[in-house]
């Protein structure tokens, strides 16, 4: 499972004309699903995710995360994460979930951060959307629960 999460002062997601999600400073997650994830990822990422230390405490250091700021979070699917470029000029997607078993797991992780206490809004799962946001910093930070290592 695959998230680019980048801090933000704000963020919203649309399909056409539409606000299906929108957030006034916190965390915009697009989460892609690969086609070996488990709910074992699942539980690394909300971990990850909540209670990643990415803002700035009163000395401007990161060290404050998403509960210490009361911040939210946009989640917004994105299959293209497992997009694979090393052969041509057009991405493979064969490394990503299947749409049905992609949005069980999608599901789980917005479950996963809502059980956290965090406040989620959501993109569709497999809407052709636009997101609109304010990176903050900017920081932008990439996630992949396959490159974990015990601890």
């Amino acid at each position: 499972m695959r998230a680019l999460i980048q801090r933000v002062k704000h963020a919203r997601v649309r399909i056409e004309d539409d606000v299906s999600g929108e957030i006034d400073g916190g965390l915009l997650v697009f989460l892609g699903v690969g086609k070996d994830d488990t709910l074992s990822d699942v539980d690394l990422i909300v971990r990850k995710v909540s209670f990643l230390r990415i803002f700035d405490d009163e000395k401007g250091k990161m060290n404050r995360n998403l509960f210490d700021v009361r911040g939210k979070i946009l989640l917004v699917s994105q299959f293209t994460l497992y997009g694979n470029c090393r052969r041509g000029l057009r991405p493979s997607y064969d490394q990503a979930a299947d749409p049905t078993e992609a949005e069980h797991l999608y599901r789980e992780v917005a479950t996963g951060l809502k059980n956290q206490g965090v406040e989620v809004e959501e993109g569709i799962f497999g809407a052709v959307m636009q997101v609109d946001l304010c990176n903050d910093g900017p920081v932008t930070i990439w996630l992949d629960s396959k490159e974990r290592r015990n601890g």
